[in-house]
Order: structure tokens, then C-alpha cells, then sequence
């Protein structure tokens, strides 16, 4: 089989410690090293980025002052010399054969126009996880094998395409903050291409650990969902149902958390239930600052 040339692209933003070990990662890839890139996108940072990039020798180092990490994403395919085109995060560690096997699914799969790769998360302390930590595993986890199913689109933590996949759907939509991929990946299902989950193409991404970091996420989801909705100018009742969901009392989420298996005792039920009322809380808030006229969180 005749090798693709591969460029894998990481947007970043103030993550510099956790980008060592990603570009660590990468360096030591299955995947024969003279037929593939790294392309380290810095969105900004105040970190000095540039001088992490140098230290490793298949990386190349370019900046996006575009706000957003679907902006520097697109800012990664445009100087991508790869036929293949692979995306993680700056957060993430590849497995050692990460490249090769979601090259592998790419091109054994016939007009093949996106892979998912399994995203498994891991925690700070595993024998003591936060609360936040626990609702992550259960509750905002990765799925990306049921994403690809149910909604036709892969999270971007780990994503594998062709560029010429990309020439014929565009890129991905840089005005989006957050559910860019879920949009770009419906793009691809909708010009007729075939999509599939690598469970052997995997990165590990570790949880979110603290309240503060939980805030961010939930603020920017909610500020994605936001702007996707009004990108389609929605009438009055639109916005009325999309605010009357937001404040729905979550009755069948609390049968569900005393019901749940994955949870243990009375203590791990309560940390998960004080999780979720803090989420609602973030994205009721969230919600009016937007229909305020507030703008969304960065991506």
C-alpha cells in the first residue's frame, strides 16, 4: 500500500504544558516519520508557544488571531502540505499507532469522508476523582461512535479526513465558537460521503477537574448552540422554545442519577446532582447574557 503523506493540526491557546506532551505524542508515531507533518496553530496565547514548537523537529509553529479554534483550524489546512488531514487538541495524547490506524481506516473504507477515533478521558487522581471529574465520565464524555451515528459528525479531538474532502465541502465555519464540528461533519454526511469510528485510533484527554473549568465548557457550548440558532433567524417562538428548554425542571435527570449503576453511594449521587444544578445554573445564566446581547465565549 502506498503511504499518504499526513498533516496533523493543533490549535492551541494558553495550554502550553499540556502541548509538550502532545507534541511528545506525536513525535514518537508508528507512523513512518518522513511522511508526516505536525502544524501547531497558536490562537493568540499568552504563552510563549512558538518556543515549545521549536523543540520538537517534525513541528512547525504558524499563528491565527482570528478568536476561535475552527479559525485556527482552517488557518492549518491552508498551509497543510498533507493528502490526509488529521486533527487533535492541544490537551490530548495520541496512542503511539494513532496515525497509522486512523490512516488505515481512512483509506480502507471506500469514498471515505471523515474518521472518528476513540477518545478515552482520564482523570488527575484516578483512585479519587473530583465531582466534576465523576460527572464528566458519565455525563460529558466523548462519545464519538454514537456522535457519528445519531448526529453524522466526529468531535475534532480526533479526526481524520482527505483534503480533497475538504476542497469540496469548504472548511469548517469560523464563526462558530463551539459545534463546528458537529456542522462541518453534517456538511460532509450531506454530499454523500461514508463516515466511520475507529475504536484502535485513540487519544487520551484528561477530564475536566474543577468547577471554574466546567464553567468555561458549559459557557461555551451554550454560546454555540446560541449563535447557531440565530445564524437562521429565528422567530419569536423559536427563541421562546429554545429558553423555555433551557429552564425545564430536570425531573427525569434526577430519576435517572438514583437509578444510575455507574454511580456509587449516597455521596458520589449528591456530588453528581450538586455537578449537574451548577451546569444549569451556568447555562441558564449564559443563556439571558446572550439574548442581552452579550457575545459568546471563545472557542
Amino acid at each position: 500500500m502506498t503511504l499518504s503523506f499526513v498533516s496533523v493540526i493543533i490549535p492551541v491557546f494558553n495550554d502550553s504544558e499540556r502541548l509538550k506532551l502532545c507534541l511528545q505524542a506525536l513525535e514518537n508515531q508508528s507512523y513512518p516519520h518522513n511522511m508526516y507533518e505536525i502544524i501547531v496553530v497558536d490562537n493568540g496565547s499568552d504563552d510563549d508557544i512558538k518556543s515549545i514548537v521549536e523543540k520538537f523537529h517534525k513541528s512547525v509553529f504558524t499563528q491565527e488571531l482570528k478568536t476561535g479554534s475552527y479559525a485556527a483550524r482552517n488557518k492549518g489546512i491552508s498551509i497543510a502540505k498533507g493528502e490526509i488531514l488529521a486533527f487533535t487538541d492541544s490537551d490530548c495524547i495520541p496512542a503511539v499507532n494513532w496515525i497509522e490506524n486512523g490512516v488505515k481506516s481512512l483509506l480502507s473504507t471506500p469514498n471515505c469522508g471523515l474518521v472518528a477515533g476513540k477518545i478515552d478521558l482520564f482523570f488527575q487522581n484516578p483512585d479519587k476523582p473530583t465531582p466534576v471529574e465523576l460527572y464528566e465520565s458519565i455525563a460529558m464524555d466523548f462519545p464519538q461512535e454514537r456522535c457519528l451515528k445519531q448526529s453524522r459528525y466526529g468531535v475534532t479531538a480526533n479526526l481524520f479526513t482527505f483534503k480533497y474532502v475538504i476542497d469540496s465541502v469548504g472548511c469548517f465555519n469560523d464563526t462558530l465558537k463551539s459545534g463546528g464540528d458537529r456542522e462541518w461533519g453534517q456538511r460532509v454526511y450531506a454530499a454523500g460521503y461514508q463516515q466511520i469510528y475507529a475504536d484502535n485510533a485513540f487519544v487520551a484527554h484528561p477530564a475536566r477537574h474543577s468547577f471554574s473549568q466546567l464553567r468555561q465548557r458549559v459557557a461555551r457550548f451554550a454560546g454555540g448552540s446560541h449563535d447557531r440558532l440565530m445564524s437562521k433567524n429565528p422567530s419569536l417562538r423559536e427563541i421562546a422554545v429554545d429558553l423555555l428548554e433551557t429552564f425545564k425542571p430536570p425531573f427525569r435527570s434526577f430519576y435517572i442519577i438514583w437509578n444510575d449503576e455507574k454511580l456509587h453511594g449516597v455521596s458520589q449521587k449528591l456530588q453528581f446532582t450538586l455537578v449537574m444544578l451548577f451546569i444549569r445554573y451556568v447555562n441558564i445564566s449564559e443563556k439571558l447574557r446572550l439574548y442581552m446581547g452579550g457575545k459568546s465565549k471563545r472557542a
